[in-house]
Order: C-alpha cells, then sequence, then structure tokens
C-alpha cells in the first residue's frame, strides 16, 4: 500500500488528539485500578517507548475492556515494533498482534465524535497497510477494510484511489477502473481523481484514455498552468517513444503537445520545465521536418527556449525569482 507517509503524518497528529481525550476518560475511571497504568503506557508512547508502553496498555485493558481507544495505541506499538522485511516468527507475530488489536478497535470505536471517527479512520488505515504488499501482502484481506473505509467517508477520493491500486496490482483492471470511476461520481469537480484515472490508464498503455483524463483536469482547472504543461509531456513522449507511431501521428502528437505547452505558458510564461518541453516537442518535429531550412529554423528556437530556461534556472537559484 501506498499510504505509508500519509499514515505516519495523520498518526502523529491523531494520537495527540486521543491522547488528550483519554486523560478525560481516564478522569471519569479514578477509582479503576488501571488508571495509573493507562497514564504510564500514553507517556510512553509518546517517548516512542513500544516495549514499555505494550505491557502497560495490556494491563488497562485487562482493568477496563471498554477502553476502545487503547487497541489502536496497543496494536500501532506492535506496530510500530514490527520490521518490514524480515520473515522471523518473532517479527510476524508483532505484525498478528497489531493485527488484531486493530481489528477490536475497528470494531468497538463509534463515530458519534470528530475524535472517534478520525481515530477509527486511522484504524482502518493502519489495518488495510498492514495487509499491504511491504508487510503481508494480502490483498484479500486488504480489501474490505477499504471498503469499510469508503464506507464511513464517501467522500473521501483517497481511499477509492486505494482500492482502485488494490485491484490494479492484482491484475483486476476492469474493476480498478469501476473504482476510479465512483471516485469520480463521489467528486466530479475534483482535479485530482482525473490525474488519477490519467495515471491508471498510461500505466495501461491506454493513451487515448490517458489524454481525455487530462483534458478533463484542465478544463477543472483553466488558469493552472501545471494542467496544461501536463498533457504537453504525455504528447511528447508518446511522439518520442512510440515506434508503433507513423511520422504523420507523430506529427500529429507533436502540434498538439505545442498547443498545450502554449496554453500553459500563455498563463505563466516564465514556466521553466514547460520552455524546456516546448524545445524538446520542436526537436521531435525538427526531425520529421522534410525541409532543411525549416528544420534548422525549428533546432534554432528550440535552442533559444533551453538558453531561457537556464537562465530562469539560474535567477531562481540566485534568489532573484520566485
Amino acid at each position: 500500500m501506498r499510504m505509508q507517509l500519509a499514515l505516519r503524518t495523520a498518526a502523529a497528529l491523531a494520537v495527540m488528539a486521543v491522547l488528550g481525550l483519554s486523560s478525560t476518560a481516564c478522569s471519569k475511571i479514578n477509582e479503576l485500578k488501571g488508571t495509573m497504568r493507562f497514564r504510564e503506557a500514553n507517556t510512553a508512547y509518546q517517548a516512542q517507548d513500544y516495549s514499555r508502553a505494550i505491557p502497560l496498555y495490556e494491563e488497562t485493558l485487562a482493568n477496563d475492556p471498554s477502553l476502545a481507544a487503547v487497541h489502536f495505541f496497543l496494536g500501532n506499538s506492535y506496530d510500530n515494533l514490527y520490521q518490514p522485511g524480515i520473515d522471523e516468527p518473532e517479527n510476524v507475530e508483532l505484525l498478528n498482534k497489531a493485527i488484531a488489536q486493530y481489528e477490536m478497535a475497528a470494531d468497538k470505536l463509534t463515530t458519534d465524535t470528530t475524535d472517534g471517527a478520525q481515530l477509527k479512520m486511522l484504524t482502518l488505515q493502519y489495518l488495510a497497510a498492514a495487509y499491504g504488499s511491504d508487510k503481508l501482502n494480502d490483498p484479500a484481506r486488504a480489501e474490505p477494510v477499504i471498503q469499510r473505509m469508503i464506507q464511513q467517508d464517501p467522500a473521501d477520493t483517497a481511499h477509492y484511489f486505494a482500492l482502485s491500486k488494490l485491484y490494479e496490482d492484482a491484475g483486476l483492471y476492469d474493476e480498478a477502473e469501476q473504482i476510479l470511476m465512483y471516485a469520480k461520481d463521489a467528486k466530479p469537480n475534483d482535479p485530482n481523481v482525473f490525474v488519477q484515472m490519467a495515471s491508471f490508464y498510461n500505466r495501461l498503455g491506454r493513451f487515448n484514455e490517458t489524454i481525455a483524463a487530462l483534458e478533463e483536469r484542465a478544463k477543472l482547472e483553466p488558469n493552472n498552468p501545471e494542467a496544461f504543461f501536463t498533457i504537453s509531456t504525455y504528447y511528447w513522449d508518446n511522439a518520442q517513444r512510440n515506434v508503433r507511431l507513423r511520422d504523420a501521428e507523430k506529427m500529429e502528437n507533436v502540434e498538439k503537445g505545442l498547443t498545450a505547452v502554449d496554453r500553459a505558458l500563455g498563463i505563466r510564461p516564465d514556466y521553466m520545465e514547460a520552455l524546456v518541453y516546448k524545445g524538446l516537442l520542436l526537436r521531435v518535429e525538427a526531425n520529421l521536418e522534410k525541409d532543411p531550412a525549416r528544420q534548422q529554423a525549428l533546432i534554432k528556437e528550440a535552442v533559444q527556449l533551453q538558453d531561457q530556461a537556464e537562465e530562469i534556472r539560474k535567477k531562481k537559484g540566485a534568489g532573484l525569482v520566485g
């Protein structure tokens, strides 16, 4: 699963919020035997002393099994001790224990409050990651977890993307595409949905559908030069690398690429990367050109664009432009 960095960032924020709630919960159960252990466990967790936190969280649950949030922190403590890529029984057992605790947290946590919903979603994210390719590599068990994430927050397209990639990695391309369509239905005006669709089609070598998705994205962001620049890069790549194209088809790709990159430069004239790609497109055109004079003119323009881009790069390096 390609969500580890996002998970770690979200976890850091959610943990602090929930730890604050935990103190409130503890104040309501001061007479219970596990109160001090719970506080000690939270302190050890925040200090990333997971080996110490684990028995303290276990003792907390032994005294008050109703504290659903503790299952997440106990599971996450096991998860943090797990070392990916080490196929040793003791290490694998850490991950299995983490999964067991995540599953209990996911079942017990409610979405009645914002913090509860946030922690439940975080639990499902970590549970899905535990089944991901860099851990258990069990997409069949990850699928229903991601489905639950979608059910909890149907408007969050990131969950659709994760499920689509899961299907894609399993070779279920029709199912992967359908999930992306569901994402589009959930947020039809989200440019990122079309970026994800374009990436999916591109990985499958479906060029026309890649471009169609990128054009839909550009319609939603008519003032974003990067949207048009991205289209130009795909046209250049296809014209340059697709050996199945005839010269006339390559030229058509170049022309469409130039139209797109000119649109980007019309919005942002100092767009260094767009200047570079316009030069690359002109060089492809020069290779296709039969007239020597026209060919040299195209190469000259490409060199000028390269020089212009280099000048911008130098100015940026010197802090003279933003």
